[in-house]
């Protein structure tokens, strides 16, 4: 379940590269096995106005804040670790590439955080777990089903 909020000037995406940015990101995470459905992207219009970076208006800052939920990152702890999260962040940059780090007129910044597994529902119900048959399903179903929870 990852959300995408991108904070940005209303001109600095059209509408079809608002699409073009969602629906990359959708299937970035959807080659991981995360069913569509959980992919959230909100583009959020602040006017020059209301960016300020070093305490200077900007009209072209864009801010990305995701968060990662249905997966979390192996930590940096170990080498394998860190070679994970460098790497995805260069898949997130290959994402960015066309819309906005090819654009050399923009500024921007991104960052993630990650909530932790036990903290979110969907349609009231716990996710189920990574890579198994029922998240399969809600993958193929493209939405939240109702499935019988293994007892401990």
């Amino acid at each position: 379940m990852p959300l995408w909020r991108i904070f940005s000037h209303p001109s600095t995406f059209s509408s079809s590269q608002r699409e073009g940015i969602s629906k990359a990101i959708t299937d970035l995470f959807v080659s991981y096995g995360l069913p569509p459905f959980y992919v959230v992207v909100l583009f959020i219009d602040v006017d020059e106005k209301g960016c300020f970076v070093g305490g200077e208006s900007k009209k072209n800052f864009v801010r990305i804040a995701v968060e990662q939920i249905a997966r979390v990152m192996m930590g940096p702890e170990t080498e394998w670790g860190k070679a994970r999260r460098k790497a995805w962040m260069d898949r997130i940059n290959g994402v960015l590439k066309p819309y906005i780090i090819d654009r050399t007129e923009l500024e921007w910044e991104l960052h993630i955080y990650e909530t932790p597994r036990d903290l979110w529902r969907t349609q009231g119900l716990d996710p189920p777990p990574p890579f198994s048959e029922e998240e399969k399903m809600w993958a193929e179903k493209n939405k939240a089903i109702a499935y019988e929870v293994e007892k401990s």
